[in-house]
């Protein structure tokens, strides 16, 4: 193969050939082009309503372990069975599991999709993901026992959780810089508006309609969703570039590809180029590689993240946190029907976590970017509100006037709550852009699998033994004592925002597609090509 700068008998240059600026700009136009459907503020907007119908989902399930019980007699009054636990004759402890169930799947499948952001584009991945949730959403209605439910339940799991892992990240690239814990928060604050508008929600058309229908319509509401991830042009996330702008292969083929695209008589853009740069065989040996290579890069980056002390204090205090929150969502309805004899303890619960959840979401994001958001300063937030909101829900519970009760656990909510944008800011600009889908997913794995998937049935568990919800209710609370000291602990580790640092840049095999944040000219091995052609246009065209 002869060299780029001998001198080699080949064909004039086409009159129509790209000069190497031209091809400069044809690489660059790839990185400014944006869907026409997209804006930031409608992407957020449509994340939103996906994450509260994930979440109306987890609010219907947990509205059936209020209302859903086996058939009981006592004096020789029977009260019927109803609910999910009544059709499947379900103990506290499987009704706990049940409520868990789904998180098997999140858990199993978040690392997955991180991963597959390497090679596939992320918002493609969240199509995938959204079409497994309402096909396994659409099967729970039409469950016959335990364990077919469950299933069931995992699948749905499954299909949350390539969003779960996702759509913060796309959101994060997206906003404004001074707004960024803002936004994260109002993504955010559809945890607890899905759960509480999702207690209601299942309350009604259970005791309605039954069960079963709350299933089949949530499925039908994410059905538009699903359509759109698959037929709209997708974005990209920042450290995740298209392999039709990367030009992979620019080093090796440059050499050998230059005299072919002179001798076209057509202009050839670069990534033609180096598409077509290597043989068959070669395609092949590079695929194989990459295959091999998966797992070490995924064991590589999972030593990067648990090396990281500012993600790992984070990680600790949001188990300990969600630990409190997961088991509150399923029993705290349940708890407070026991102790304070309400009668419509879903509504109750549901209406106080709407606005609660609401305020205290927004108000811990615009503190934090008023504050301004800087790791450090997203740990004192998160190290005082959740000691506060702590004690103040530890107070409710000793309360034995139900009026009491409801006033110092809606200001223990509102103060816990505001914890939702800085944690995950914490989790997304504590490691370096390309790694964020995987901090996500290692962050939801975590939280889910010491957290909330063993809380519920723990608490089951403990109230079976004990059979007293208030002392239940004061164990299970004390648990954020800790997750404040973990951010506390965070205050003082150095740390440092690597959301603007070089990433590596890797490349996925998918539609070219970008975000307007990513408008920067070629870099790296792009930007070496273009040297590259430049240098052997010179070499063949003296006059140029």
């Amino acid at each position: 193969m002869a060299s780029i700068g001998e001198e080699e008998e080949m064909p004039k240059l086409s009159t129509e050939r790209k000069s190497p600026f031209e091809a400069e700009m044809t690489i660059t136009s790839t990185f400014n082009s944006t869907p026409s459907w997209f804006t930031p503020k409608r992407l957020l907007v449509i994340f939103c309503v996906i994450n509260l119908l994930n979440y109306l989902d987890r609010g219907a399930i947990a509205s059936n372990g209020v209302n859903g019980r086996k058939a009981t007699c006592t004096n020789g009054a029977c009260k019927p069975s109803s609910g999910i636990q009544g059709d499947f004759k379900l103990s506290n402890f499987e009704d706990g599991v049940l409520s868990s169930a789904f998180m098997v799947g999140l858990l199993v499948s978040s690392p997955v999709f991180a991963s597959l952001t390497k090679s596939i584009n992320p918002f493609r991945l969240i199509g995938v993901g959204l079409s497994v949730w309402t096909l396994a959403t659409f099967c729970c209605g039409f469950s016959f026992n335990f364990w077919s439910i469950a299933v069931c339940r995992m699948l749905v799991g499954v299909g949350e959780a390539s969003f779960i892992s996702l759509a913060a990240p796309f959101i994060d690239d997206v906003a404004p810089v001074s707004q960024k814990t803002a936004w994260l928060s109002i993504f955010y604050m559809c945890i607890p508006s899905g759960f509480a508008v999702g207690y209601v929600y299942g309350g009604f058309v259970g005791s309605h309609f039954g069960w079963r229908y709350a299933f089949w319509v949530e499925s039908v509401l994410m059905l538009p969703f699903v359509i759109f991830g698959y037929l709209v042009k997708p974005l990209h996330l920042k450290g995740f570039d298209p392999a039709e702008s990367k030009m992979t292969l620019a080093t090796e083929a440059v050499g050998s590809k230059v005299q072919d695209m002179e001798a076209s008589s057509n202009p050839l853009t670069l990534r033609a180029l180096f598409r077509n740069s290597s043989s068959h065989e070669s395609s092949k040996s590079k695929a194989a590689s990459a295959k091999s290579n998966q797992l070490l890069i995924f064991l590589e980056d999972m030593k990067v993240l648990l090396l990281n002390k500012v993600y790992v204090i984070n990680v600790l205090g949001y188990i300990a946190y969600n630990f409190v929150i997961g088991a509150y969502s399923y029993w705290g309805p349940k708890a407070g029907y026991n102790i304070y004899n309400m009668t419509n303890a879903d509504m109750i619960f549901g209406g106080i976590t709407i606005v609660c959840g609401i305020l205290g979401t927004l108000a811990g994001g615009f503190l934090l970017d008023f504050l301004t958001n800087t790791l450090s300063n997203a740990f004192k937030l998160l190290a005082m509100t959740t000691l506060i909101g702590a004690a103040f829900c530890f107070g409710a519970f000793l309360f034995q006037s139900m009026y009491g009760f409801l006033a110092l656990f809606a200001v223990g909510e509102i103060l816990v709550f505001a914890t939702q944008g800085p944690v995950n800011y914490v989790c997304l600009h504590s490691v370096k852009p390309s790694l964020r889908p995987l901090s996500m997913a290692i962050s939801t794995v975590a939280i889910h699998i010491f957290g909330d998937v063993p809380s519920s049935p723990i608490v089951g568990v403990i109230q079976d033994h004990i059979n007293n919800w208030r002392t239940t209710a004061l164990l299970l609370t004390a648990v954020f004592f800790p997750a404040a000291g973990f951010w506390f602990i965070g205050i003082f580790l150095p740390s440092e925002d690597k959301f603007n640092e070089d990433s590596d840049n890797v490349v996925y095999s998918g539609e070219p597609s970008n975000t307007p944040l990513l408008r920067e000219k070629p870099r790296g091995v792009e930007a070496a090509a273009v040297v590259a052609v430049e240098e052997a246009s010179k070499a063949k065209s003296p006059e140029c």
